[in-house]
């Protein structure tokens, strides 16, 4: 049995495949995109057997991947719906055969295409609807009124970003809207629309963005806060709304290039379609965004964001292709250049800042420019994720952690959560909290299960824990993934403190690593 349609019905569950997220009612849950690809294929195919080979298919697009991959990630999708009482069960394993889901019956439904009156800018755009006051109370209609107003001022922040001005989304106020009809009236892709509801001291605001061409879910949010201090809540509130949608956006924006055809390549263009690939992480696709990239300075030398991540690229060939010191050269000169060019570009300066701080070995370099980056754009998740990052191989425990976690709630969806809960691990392994280090090496394997520093991690929060045959599978996952491998090289290459490589190299030789 094949369901058409793009959004799908469960239990208390919802999936929006094109978004990439599945929702246990109005909540956003923090499963991947390769797990919801999984899921998709069950739920088309609910009752009916569904083959190992076709699910590879679905999550890997035929990949040559091991059987363990596939037991990730279908073990973190029953984790996800185990919120739901016995929903564990609903995936049904068959021995030799495959899996098969058998929950509460599917519905779909279609959303229709919708045309634009205006023509759409060059760049991402998005529309910022009233909020909605569910309060009873017309006197905290200020209260969204400023909560809107300061989302849209961070949103008109980001330079590749055309945002319309409230003056024009205010004339929606009280009005039942339809929002595909919203973004043909103001002529943008995205629109974010929202509710408050204040009750005694507390508060609770929604938020949610939805591709106007399709109706689907890019984005959604649910914030319970105290009121007691209204006023720093709307900036806490807007900090945390402007950064998760900005990668959101971008995300959303990436798929739509890519499915554009390249008949006008202009740098901002290929910077855009390189960037899935240089958020992979992955030597094959890194190179694939090089030659992007390249073109892109070309034809605009002093680009800062295409030199920041030629960069980055750079950084994962020099960790993951060899330890090449032309590739470390490479990175630090990128590095320089995006410093140089991007002294108001949040991204660029970030992406160089990294680069400065892991191959240039310059942590206080490093920092200046982060923390440009984020007297720019306070809610650069990005910022404090790839930070995280730099204080975790830094021994700096506690910061690390902070700093991952406060990059993570900007932007819970981000792609680069793995890096985030890498610092966690390690972080936690420092400090000999082996328990949270092995759940957070988890949940980056879940994030990214082709990066090999993820299984690293695993490996040696398993052996600290005395699980030594799991240690020892993550160990041999490192070496499928990058045979090359060698933790004293890795270490020197980062700069590794040496209490963190002293207890990262004892549990790593133990689990069968080569030094």
């Amino acid at each position: 049995m094949t369901i058409g349609g793009d959004i799908y019905r469960f239990g208390p569950f919802r999936l929006d495949p094109a978004a990439g997220i599945l929702y246990r009612g109005t909540e956003p849950t923090m499963l991947g995109r390769r797990a919801v690809a999984l899921l998709r294929q069950l739920l088309e195919n609910a009752g009916v057997p569904v083959s190992k080979d076709a699910l590879v298919e679905a999550g890997w697009g035929g990949l040559a991947v091991a059987d363990n991959n596939l037991t990730v990630q279908i073990a973190a999708l029953r984790r996800v719906l185990a919120q739901a009482a016995d929903a564990e069960s609903w995936i049904e394993t068959l021995p030799r055969r495959g899996y098969r889901y058998v929950g509460p019956a599917v519905t779909a439904n279609d959303p229709a295409p919708a045309g634009s009156a205006l023509t759409l800018p060059d760049k991402p755009s998005v529309a910022v609807l009233p909020f909605s006051n569910l309060s009873g109370d017309p006197e905290q209609n200020y209260f969204a009124e400023g909560m809107v107003d300061d989302i849209i001022t961070g949103l008109a922040r980001i330079k590749w970003l055309f945002v319309i001005a409230r003056n024009s989304t205010f004339a929606y106020k009280g009005r039942a809207v339809d929002v595909k009809q919203v973004g043909r009236e103001l002529g943008v892709r995205y629109v974010l629309e929202g509710s408050v509801r204040k009750a005694g001291c507390n508060v609770r605001v929604t938020g949610q963005m939805i591709d106007a061409s399709t109706g689907a879910h890019v984005w959604a949010e649910r914030y319970d806060r105290s009121s007691d201090d209204i006023f720093a809540l709307q900036d806490e509130i807007a900090l945390s709304a402007v950064g998760a949608i900005a990668p959101s956006i971008r995300r959303a924006e990436i798929d739509r290039v890519k499915r554009k055809r390249p008949d006008s390549l202009d740098a901002y263009d290929l910077v855009l379609r390189a960037q899935l690939d240089v958020d992979s992480g992955m030597p094959e696709q890194i190179t694939r965004a090089l030659v992007l990239l390249e073109r892109a300075i070309e034809l605009d030398p002093a680009y800062a964001l295409a030199h920041g991540s030629a960069a980055m690229c750079h950084h994962c060939l020099f960790l993951r292709a060899g330890l090449q010191e032309a590739n470390r050269a490479a990175s630090i000169r990128h590095a320089r250049s995006a410093i140089l060019h991007g002294q108001d570009d949040a991204a660029a300066l970030t992406l160089a800042g990294f680069s400065i701080g892991m191959d240039g070995h310059d942590r206080g370099a490093a920092f200046t420019a982060l923390e440009a980056a984020l007297a720019i754009s306070p809610s650069s998740a990005l910022t404090y994720i790839l930070g995280s990052v730099i204080l975790g191989w830094a021994g700096d425990a506690e910061r690390a952690i902070e700093w991952s976690e406060r990059g993570m709630r900007l932007s819970p969806f981000d792609p680069w959560t793995f890096a985030a809960f890498d610092a966690q691990a390690m972080s936690h392994l420092l400090r000999g909290r082996y328990e949270e280090s092995c759940r957070a090496a988890y949940r980056s394997v879940q994030a990214n299960p082709a990066h090999s520093i993820t299984y690293v991690q695993l490996a040696a929060a398993l052996v600290k824990l005395g699980r030594l045959e799991e240690a020892k599978a993550a160990a041999a996952r490192v070496l499928e993934l990058h045979p090359a491998f060698r933790y004293g090289r890795q270490f020197a290459g980062v700069n590794c403190a040496p209490a963190l490589a002293a207890t990262l190299g004892d549990a790593l030789r133990t689990a069968g690593l080569p030094e």
